[in-house]
C-alpha cells in the first residue's frame, strides 16, 4: 500500500482535487439555485411543498439513471456531472432551508411584523438567525452527499476519485480500490468534521451572547 502510494501519488492526488473542484463548483451552484427557490417559497408555502415533492421525486432517482438522461443532451464531462449533482442537492437543501425558515415560531415572526418589518426583513433579520442550525444541517447533508456521488461521475468522464476506484476495479488492482475508496471516504469524514467543529463553535458563541 505504501509502496503504491509512493509511486502513484502524483496521480491520487491529481484525482482527489478534481473531486475537490467537482464539489466546489457544484455546492456553488446548488446554494445560488436553492436560496433563490427558497425566496419563492416565502412568498407561498403551497410553492414550497411543491419545490420539496418535485426534488424528492428527482432525488429518488437512481444516480446512473440520471446521468445516461442527460448524455445524449449536454454529453461526457463535468457539464453532466455538475447539473444531476445539483439537482440531487436541491431536495438536500430545499427541505431544511424551507422547513427551517418557516419553522421559526410564529409569535416571534408576528411581533416582527407589527414592528412593520416586511418579508425581506423578516428574513434578513428574524428567520435567517433562528434558522442557522437547519440550514447548516441542509449544507452539510449536500456536501457529503455531493462527496459520495461524485464518485459515481467518473462513468461519465467528469474525473475525480471515481477514477482511480472504476479503474481499480476493471482491472482488478486492488491497490487502486482501496486507496480510492479511503481518499473518497476520508474526504467525506473529514468535511464532516469540519462542520461540526464549526457548528460547535458558532452554538458556543450563541450561547456566550445569551
Amino acid at each position: 500500500m505504501i509502496a503504491f502510494w509512493e509511486k502513484q501519488h502524483d496521480k491520487l492526488l491529481a484525482a482527489l482535487w478534481q473531486h475537490l473542484q467537482l464539489v466546489g463548483i457544484t455546492l456553488l451552484f446548488s446554494l445560488v439555485i436553492a436560496a433563490a427557490l427558497t425566496l419563492l417559497a416565502l412568498y407561498s408555502r403551497k410553492v414550497g411543498e411543491g419545490l420539496i415533492q418535485l426534488f424528492s421525486v428527482l432525488y429518488s432517482i437512481p444516480s446512473m439513471a440520471l446521468f445516461a438522461f442527460f448524455i445524449p443532451i449536454t454529453g461526457l464531462g463535468t457539464t453532466t456531472a455538475i447539473l444531476v449533482l445539483t439537482g440531487y442537492n436541491q431536495y438536500l437543501l430545499l427541505r431544511n432551508f424551507i422547513e427551517g425558515l418557516y419553522g421559526v415560531d410564529a409569535a416571534v415572526v408576528e411581533a416582527a411584523q407589527g414592528l412593520g418589518m416586511n418579508t425581506l426583513q423578516l428574513l434578513v433579520k428574524i428567520r435567517l438567525p433562528l434558522a442557522q442550525n437547519a440550514l447548516f444541517t441542509g449544507i452539510q447533508l449536500a456536501v457529503v452527499s455531493t462527496i459520495s456521488i461524485a464518485t459515481i461521475a467518473a462513468m461519465v468522464n467528469a474525473g475525480g476519485l471515481g477514477t482511480i476506484l472504476f479503474d481499480g476495479l476493471r482491472t482488478l488492482n486492488i491497490y487502486k480500490i482501496v486507496w480510492g475508496s479511503l481518499l473518497c471516504a476520508g474526504l467525506a469524514l473529514f468535511v464532516n468534521g469540519i462542520f461540526t467543529l464549526v457548528e460547535r463553535y458558532t452554538a458556543r458563541r450563541i450561547s456566550a451572547k445569551h
